[in-house]
């Protein structure tokens, strides 16, 4: 059990062994550690020490009551102090409560008075010591479940069960910019879907556990936090924008190293904390979305995604990498993806445009090079028929078409 530390100060011997001698000090859990006759010795003595209480006179010599009292508040904030003091001290005393003491003896010591006084005290340490040992545990079993704590409250934030103020408190607690992210992407890995009732926790973990590792390393450096949700995708909340070539650099890891399909939905978060929630859904249902559509078209789309920046690239030489003919091909994908092959091809390419118009110092006809255009005149050609203005006139003024970013990206 803890033994608390006593420090009697006080000019007077005979008020000190009255004040040690009066009680059983071991009934209380305290010892008296060492005794001082003047206020700038009994401070050395309590720091020394590190003492728990602090029996104090009011006027010694040197360093009286009341600035040993003040060092003792600035250098031993959870000290308890007693005052020992005559009845004629009124004055100090008045400074004495000033300080906080914790209760006064009247000079002679009233053995008593002394115990009831010390039973008090002691009863105060124990419960602090409680409080603070349940603290201490239980700030050990936060950091123990830090993950599970953090995905839940990710949960609640993406779910939009969280106010703003909420969202801001966890985000500090948890040690993540409070800043509204940017963007949220979720990996939507296909054969979890497909097949999960056919295939064993312990092994739905393990991929889990390495889509996520893959997700984090390439995306080091970014201001991100990755959690799973309650459905089976796996989300990133990004403080950080990361480009559509990253992610699809993602799911060519995945596919390398652990031989499964796994796709990456993202969208913009816009405005408050809250809007995490709505741009969560619109992944989902892009998502959800992209299960409808056969395994040619969406081999067909991962392709066109891949080698869009091939000037070469045509209906022919995508039909042939999947061993279809391209009359099926053209046909399959206007049938399920609701455009031509060369529409969506043109999507993609224009899609990839306004993301280095808007983040990059590149020259227009720079852009049109990598994105697949063999001349700046048909880039701003096809650019304008599907975003309204030239690549220029966007360029200058991206902040007013922020809804046509809104329906390509």
């Amino acid at each position: 059990m803890r033994t608390w530390k006593v420090l009697i100060a006080d000019d007077e011997a005979i008020i000190r062994e009255g004040i040690r001698e009066a009680i059983d000090w071991n009934e209380f859990q305290m010892k008296v550690v060492a005794e001082a006759e003047d206020g700038e010795e009994a401070l050395e003595l309590a720091l020394r020490h590190q003492i728990d209480i602090l029996f104090v006179d009011l006027t010694m010599p040197i360093m009286d009551g009341i600035s040993l009292m003040k060092q003792i508040r600035k250098n031993l904030s959870k000290c308890r102090i007693v005052v020992v003091t005559g009845h004629d001290e009124f004055a100090y005393a008045q400074e004495a409560i000033r300080l906080q003491v914790d209760d006064y003896i009247l000079k002679p010591t009233n053995p008593s008075h002394l115990r009831e006084v010390a039973k008090k005290i002691q009863q105060q340490l124990t419960k602090e010591l409680q409080q603070s040992e349940y603290v201490t545990l239980l700030s050990k079993q936060v950091q123990k479940n830090f993950p599970l704590i953090r995905q839940q409250f990710c949960l609640e934030w993406i779910h939009g069960r969280l106010k703003e103020i909420e969202i801001f408190a966890q985000l500090q607690f948890f040690k993540l910019p409070s800043t509204c992210p940017v963007q949220l992407a979720v990996i939507y890995w296909q054969e979890f879907f497909s097949t999960k009732l056919l295939m064993s926790e312990k092994d739905k973990q393990l991929f889990f556990f390495a889509i996520e590792n893959i997700a984090s390393e390439l995306l080091e450096g970014k201001r991100k936090v990755v959690f799973r949700d309650t459905v089976g995708f796996i989300v990133i909340c990004l403080w950080d924008w990361v480009d559509e070539e990253l992610f699809r650099t993602i799911e060519k890891t995945i596919k390398q190293y652990l031989n499964i399909q796994a796709n990456i939905y993202a969208a913009e978060v816009e405005g408050e904390l809250t809007k995490v929630a709505d741009a969560y859904e619109i992944c989902k249902k892009r998502a959800y979305s992209a299960t409808n559509i056969s395994p040619i078209v969406r081999r067909a789309k991962q392709y066109v995604q891949e080698y869009f920046s091939d000037q070469t690239l045509t209906l022919e030489s995508v039909a042939q990498s999947l061993n279809v003919s391209p009359v099926y091909l053209s046909r399959i994908m206007k049938q399920e993806l609701g455009v031509s092959f060369v529409n969506f091809l043109t999507e993609v390419r224009i899609k990839k445009a306004i993301q280095l118009l808007v983040s990059t110092q590149l020259t227009i006809h720079e852009i049109s090079e990598r994105v697949g255009y063999d001349t700046q005149h048909y880039f701003s050609t096809a650019f304008k028929k599907v975003v309204g203005v030239s690549p220029n006139q966007y360029r200058k003024g991206a902040f007013l078409f922020k809804e046509v970013r809104e329906v390509l990206l």
